[in-house]
């Protein structure tokens, strides 16, 4: 404990006047340029929380399927899953459309302002 018996905030306070009194006035300028960026960055990492999730995924992990399927079971699931599969599609597709249509609508609007 010897160790931490060296210190002191007021001896610590002391060097740091002491420190900063030799410094150039254009060199304490950019000390506190620099530390109020680093605490911009610093409170606005520790602000920005939140991250919104747009849409909680299905997972699907592992499908059980019986070893003694037959091929026709086989392919009669295949074609169930390519129903199902050409449903998720368009509604991707969809989604896709509508928000390229909203990106659209939003460049419009710049290009009528020159921008």
């Amino acid at each position: 404990m010897s160790f931490f018996g060296r210190f002191s905030p007021v001896r610590a306070y002391r060097d740091l006047r002491f420190f900063l009194a030799q410094r150039q006035p254009y060199e304490l300028v950019f000390l506190v340029i620099a530390m109020g960026i680093t605490g911009f960055f610093i409170y606005a990492f520790a602000r920005n929380d939140y991250v919104p999730v747009p849409y909680k995924p299905d997972i699907i992990y592992v499908e059980q399927w019986r070893a003694d399927r037959t091929d026709a079971e086989i392919r009669a699931q295949q074609k169930i899953d390519f129903v199902k599969k050409k449903e998720r599609l368009a509604e991707e597709k969809a989604a896709k459309e509508q928000r390229q249509a909203e990106f659209k609508r939003v460049d419009d609007a710049l290009d009528k302002w020159g921008l």
